[in-house]
């Protein structure tokens, strides 16, 4: 490539390259930096108090409730938004389901278009002991809904958010398949029906490989965006009741904007930011090494 060739591709990306420095990776050192101190936005106070929020952060009970919380959303938006879409979008995609495939489509995709607050407020109403209609409809089928509480009862809070929230982003998920699924070439299939291969086989065998591309995108997208995860929570039980649906978004807000401690609050937003990273580096890393067998 020629120097003046290689000048001018500098020359254009200079401008992206300072801008992602300054938005992206300056805030994060700044983070970092603060994190070591002791100090708030109401407050004078900027003490050096070392590696004194993080020792505080892995004793906190409170944290270990988010974490925990986290994780099953993670897992939960995993199962649903990649498996279960996978096999949605795969369904629609069969030549059975070819012309109700449009209807089903907006049907699934329409939850993901709505706001958060929309849905949260609903759901809150749809699960409410008092006004909802889930207890009235288990009642129906002889279930005593005494005790029954989706929201307000610590046991299963966390699932009936979570349970919402893959409600909301299935359809997003499956759209971005069966848009992965229709460049699949169809000789494959053609092949492999003549091979006498089943629809599963032809899922696990041809599917699936081929759109291993749009699996790790929407995994990575998936698992960072359980990890964190703060409107639901918010909108619906704000971390209640007590700290039984706190996340760690929404534990990091508290922190920082409620007890005004943001030196802590800088430390929970690093190890966050940390665990993303890592989770984000480790799945490509994977998908590179599954390249090169």
């Amino acid at each position: 490539m020629k120097k003046k060739n290689k000048k001018t591709i500098g020359l254009y990306l200079f401008p992206g390259v300072i801008m992602v420095i300054v938005i992206l990776y300056l805030p994060i050192f700044i983070n970092l930096y603060e994190s070591f101190f002791s100090w708030g936005s109401m407050s004078t106070k900027h003490e050096f108090v070392g590696l004194s929020n993080y020792i505080k952060m892995f004793q906190d009970e409170v944290f270990y409730v988010a974490l925990k919380n986290n994780l099953i959303f993670t897992v939960m938006s995993v199962v649903f938004q990649i498996g279960v879409s996978l096999v949605i979008a795969s369904v629609l995609e069969a030549k059975f389901m070819r012309k109700a495939q449009n209807f089903f489509r907006t049907v699934y995709f329409i939850p993901s278009l709505l706001m958060v607050t929309v849905v949260g407020i609903t759901f809150k109403m749809i699960a409410s002991p008092s006004i909802g209609v889930i207890n009235p409809l288990l009642e129906m089928i002889g279930m005593n809904t005494s005790k029954i509480d989706l929201l307000g009862n610590a046991g299963s809070a966390t699932y009936a958010i979570a349970a919402m929230s893959q409600w909301q982003y299935i359809g997003y998920t499956v759209i971005l398949f069966i848009v992965a699924i229709q460049n699949i070439s169809e000789d494959l299939y053609e092949a492999a029906d003549i091979d006498g291969a089943n629809a599963i086989k032809k899922f696990f065998y041809i599917t699936i490989p081929e759109i291993k591309d749009t699996i790790l995108i929407n995994t990575i997208i998936t698992v960072t965006g359980s990890i964190r995860e703060y409107d639901e929570v918010f909108v619906t039980t704000n971390g209640g009741p007590g700290y039984a649906t706190e996340t760690l978004a929404t534990y990091l807000y508290k922190v920082g904007f409620r007890n005004d401690q943001m030196g802590y609050a800088s430390a929970l937003a690093f190890f966050i930011f940390i665990v993303t990273f890592i989770i984000g580096l480790a799945q490509m890393k994977g998908y590179r090494l599954d390249d090169q067998q």
